[in-house]
């Protein structure tokens, strides 16, 4: 064999004894780790070994792992038993414990750094006005209602055409508010009452009216200053109640209530209680003092929308006391019958 030869067969046996030493010491530590381990086999063998007899008769401390209360699942698809969570309390019970004892001295009354934010969180930020973000508190709106514009025929062969409508323009605290209310028979105006008031918001569903009543029709026309108040009173019955003060120390009240009722969605059934008093005789328009008229209606009306909705009903009127009088004198009546139809709108 050459020299040549020989060195490489040399190194070729010095790499395979390399190779086995480092394949060796990995297992040899894994043996060593392993010492004192048990393998299940040979951990049966010895349960099932006899006691020595030097042990006998001594008592031996055994560990017991603490026991886990168990929580039963049968709810959906998890059914079976799982540890039970002692929640974040007892999660945070040590951490909480180890932080007994620290220093939080300086932490208390310390300034905030020059760098911080705000006391306000603002960051220097401040309100200001918003183009097209204005509270609706802010606009004046207004709507024209015709609560009733109808004909009628009563019982004694009369026919009437009766209007009873409201403006109001303005916000939500302060409105102009306008109404009117008249009746028209034998082709030439009978009554009509019409009023500019100043309404004001009190309270979530009332509010006050101050201004001025005019009187015209049949005699002569009367002035009266008003104050009143109209609201929605419990139950949702729309409520006006006002006072009048004209002239020569003529005093008069006017009370009404309406109420409507969903039969459907649609179809509306609405009562309306008025009631009217004077304080003392205005013999040239056929009123009298005390209670003067009192009238009753009841009107079902079918809203095709919400701001139209034609309507039939039956409406009975009283004349009381001295103002029936004063209709009987004037060869009228003291009360009648009417079916009316009409229409209710809105804009």
């Amino acid at each position: 064999m050459s020299t040549g030869n020989a060195l490489r067969v040399r190194a070729f046996c010095g790499a395979v004894v390399c190779l086995g030493l480092t394949a060796a010491f990995p297992a040899l530590a894994q043996q060593d780790d392993m010492r004192g381990m048990q393998m299940p086999q040979q951990a049966a063998r010895e349960a099932a070994a006899p006691i020595p007899a030097s042990t006998q008769g001594k008592q031996m401390s055994v560990s017991r792992a603490p026991s886990t209360e168990m929580q039963v699942l049968h709810f959906g698809n998890m059914i079976g038993e799982r540890p039970q969570s002692k929640g974040i309390a007892q999660g945070t019970q040590g951490t909480m414990s180890s932080m007994h004892g620290m220093d939080m001295s300086s932490m208390r009354d310390s300034e905030a750094p020059p760098d911080a934010r705000s006391p306000d969180y603002s960051d220097g930020y401040r309100y200001t006005d918003m183009p097209g973000m204005t509270m609706m508190d802010h606009f004046s709106t207004d709507m024209v209602l015709l609560d009733q514009l109808e004909y009628s025929h009563d019982n004694h062969g009369n026919d009437a055409a009766f209007l009873d409508g409201e403006f109001w323009y303005g916000q939500d605290f302060d409105k102009l508010w306008l109404k009117a209310e008249g009746e028209s028979a034998h082709g030439k105006l009978a009554d009509l009452r019409a009023e500019a008031l100043w309404n004001h918001a009190i309270a979530a569903y009332w509010s006050t009216q101050l201004g001025l009543r005019h009187d015209s029709g049949e005699g002569p026309t009367r002035t009266w200053a008003a104050f009143g108040i109209e609201g929605l009173a419990p139950y949702r019955f729309e409520t006006e109640a006002t006072l009048y003060a004209g002239q020569n120390g003529r005093t008069a009240a006017r009370v009404q209530f309406e109420y409507d009722q969903l039969l459907t969605q649609q179809l509306i059934l609405q009562p309306k209680f008025e009631v009217n008093a004077y304080g003392k005789d205005d013999p040239q328009r056929g009123i009298g003092s005390g209670l003067s008229d009192v009238e009753f209606g009841l009107r079902l009306r079918y809203e095709i929308r919400r701001g139209f909705a034609p309507y039939v009903g039956a409406v009975w009127r009283q004349r009381c006391g001295r103002t029936a009088d004063f209709a009987r004198a004037q060869g009228g009546h003291t009360g009648e019958l009417q079916f009316v139809a009409g229409l209710r709108v809105w804009f």
